[in-house]
């Protein structure tokens, strides 16, 4: 369950220009991105992903409405394979009045890993952000908790 709320004490935080962040604990490290984006990630020592946070600024084509179909799409065409939509939610409350979409999918991305991601399309006050929260399957339920925390704090 998602919950609107302040970032816990000591987490950090990366802003994006238009003014949205991204909190995430202090143990997980920002990655290098697309311009005008912000991810963070927990990795074990071998570098594998055990959690993985991106805020991006709203693209043109997604909207609200359409957000589950159009982000099992999106995965698709960003060459992931076996993309499965496990749930969606519409009228999400987010922090500050913001509201959205979220869904929960499955994939394979084209190396062969496989994740659980909630991805949600967030129509906030200063502007429209997409917010990623991915885990490998086996790891998810460990994960969640921190991902379902840190999508609850995201500003926008």
């Amino acid at each position: 369950m998602l919950r609107p709320a302040p970032p816990p004490a000591g987490w950090r935080s990366a802003a994006l220009p238009t003014g949205a962040a991204l909190a995430y604990p202090a143990s997980w490290r920002p990655l290098a991105g697309d311009r005008g984006t912000a991810s963070a990630a927990l990795r074990d020592a071998h570098g594998r992903f055990l959690g993985y946070l991106n805020l991006t600024p709203r693209q043109a084509p997604e909207r609200l409405a359409t957000w589950p179909a159009f982000r099992v799409a999106h995965n698709r065409e960003e060459g992931d394979r076996t993309v499965t939509a496990l749930g969606a939610a519409h009228g999400v409350r987010f922090r500050d009045g913001a509201r959205g979409t979220c869904v929960r999918d499955a994939y394979t991305t084209a190396t062969g890993l496989r994740f659980v991601e909630v991805a949600c399309l967030v129509h906030g006050t200063r502007a429209d952000s997409v917010i990623v929260a991915a885990a490998p399957p086996q790891r998810w339920a460990r994960a969640w908790p921190t991902l379902a925390r840190a999508i609850g704090a995201v500003r926008t």
